[in-house]
């Protein structure tokens, strides 16, 4: 029977972290003559290669490939990509797992819809993954109608005559982002690209030691050289005009920007983040015209505003007053309706320990000159916030405490201005309920409410406490 899926794993000295790995592998439910594993170990000094060995001894479906070090993943994904049979290939990193139905199920939603480039849900354990790209399945999915550009990690599923039809192959050699120069042009050059969000295929894994390599503390120049070249293939790909600024504010906005604020920047050395800081300013300077910054949310036009007029104290001082903006979240009221939890709860952002405030009058006007100080700045985030009020939004997420795994609970909310100080300042709160279903959660391990709240230049997510009790009806009672 034809192979449907090759799977890629990249390998370089994982020690214990790649057994979950394998055995991810070995537990998917497609069958077991229509997929196989291909471990490709890039010279690793530990006990991996022996035993990928006996693994690949004792079971039929996995191959092992060894070769010297190249110094990153790409030219291991490479080799991979020459060895596969699968009509698609999956890439896995190997302190990194997927869930026991997920090449079935991504496979056959592939085929369903003709796609090239198959997105799986995903589950940060430990580290961030997209949220808002699977919202929803999108199974036909462009960078217009969906924020794929969100996702630029390789751990997807392409079609491999896709693959060889463009030439497309990772950039190889000891370098930084290979995997956004290879997803870009995948996702501008495919046919069809189909998100599958109902089922959580790929667990993206923080070592426990820290030490993925994506972690590790990285070379400024190096870095940034190397997102250029994604940049490249945007404006390959791409005309100039309104399309190509938002591709291009996801790394003005994921890459730079949000590497510039509150404790992310403090938490550096100052040695470090002034290298930093100085690389990110001439990408800004060099490839950002005013149209891609426009489009970013207040908080961030004013860090990429200072950043390209080469302001570093004051986008240090801007990290040290957001560095207290938090989100806040109480719960009000639970009750059951029929089989259903009706939670209530309300979402605000604090600051200094208290909720924040924000002046009572304020009209949307654009950010055309760089603050003048850090008073300035905050008044203008300040003004902003009130003004784009009516497009925040509050989330309710359940969220498995044992894989991560999170998925949303369908939420009412309303918009809530509290007058203060004799009118002059104003509280901005949401008023949500959410309703969940327990029969509709995948598994009986314990979930974790979590609400994430977006408002003006923040999207950040917060534990939902203890909730007032609500006496379950029948037949769940006692």
């Amino acid at each position: 029977m034809p192979v449907k899926v090759s799977v890629i794993v990249p390998v370089y000295n994982p020690g214990i972290y790649i057994e979950d790995c394998i055995s991810s592998l070995r537990r998917q439910s497609l069958p077991l003559e229509e997929y196989e594993a291909i471990f490709v170990d890039d010279g690793s000094t530990d006990g991996t290669p022996a035993r990928l060995d006996r693994l690949a001894a004792e079971d039929p479906r996995v191959r092992v490939i060894h070769q010297e070090n190249s110094g990153w993943s790409g030219k291991p994904r490479n080799v991979g990509i020459a060895a596969a049979r699968g009509e698609f290939v999956m890439f896995v990193d190997n302190d990194d797992y997927l869930g026991d139905e997920a090449l079935e199920r991504m496979y056959a939603y592939g085929v369903a819809n003709g796609a090239d480039v198959v997105v799986g849900k995903m589950a940060g354990k430990n580290r961030s993954v997209p949220v808002e790209l699977f919202r929803r399945s999108h199974p036909r999915a462009t960078v217009e109608n969906a924020p794929l550009i969100d996702s630029l990690t390789p751990h997807k599923m392409f079609r491999r005559a896709f693959l060889d039809e463009i030439g497309l192959r990772f950039p190889e050699g000891r370098r930084r982002l290979e995997d956004h120069v290879f997803v870009t042009e995948a996702y501008l050059r495919a046919a069809n690209v189909s998100v599958l969000s109902d089922y959580v295929c790929y667990y993206h894994i923080r070592r426990d030691d820290a030490s993925n390599a994506g972690f590790q503390r990285f070379d400024p120049v190096g870095y940034f050289g190397n997102l250029r070249e994604a940049l490249d293939v945007v404006e390959r790909y791409t005309e100039p005009g309104p399309a190509r600024d938002r591709l291009f504010r996801r790394w003005l906005r994921v890459e730079m920007v949000e590497r510039l604020r509150a404790k992310r920047l403090l938490g550096l050395p100052d040695d470090y983040r002034r290298e930093l800081f100085g690389e990110i300013h001439k990408v800004v300077v060099e490839r950002f015209g005013p149209g891609v910054a426009a489009g970013l949310q207040p908080t961030q036009q004013v860090v990429a505003s200072l950043t390209a007029a080469d302001r570093y104290d004051d986008v240090v001082a801007l990290a040290e007053w957001e560095a207290g903006v938090v989100p806040a979240a109480a719960p009000t009221s639970v009750e059951w309706e029929g089989d259903a939890l009706r939670l209530g709860f309300t979402a605000e952002y604090a600051s200094g320990g208290a909720p924040m405030t924000f002046p009572a009058d304020a009209e949307r006007t654009p950010l055309t000159d760089t603050p003048k100080n850090l008073e300035e700045a905050v008044a203008w985030i300040g003004t902003e916030t009130v003004a784009r009020f009516e497009q925040a939004t509050a989330d309710l997420l359940l969220r498995e405490r044992a894989s991560s795994a999170q998925y949303f609970q369908p939420v009412e909310f309303t918009r809530e201005t509290v007058p203060l100080d004799g009118g002059e300042r104003v509280r901005l709160v949401l008023r949500a309920t959410a309703t969940v279903d327990p029969a509709a959660l995948p598994g009986d391990g314990v979930w974790d409410a979590v609400v994430r709240l977006k408002l003006g230049g923040w999207t950040k997510e917060c534990r939902l406490g203890p909730a007032p009790r609500a006496t379950r009806p029948e037949p769940y009672a006692g």
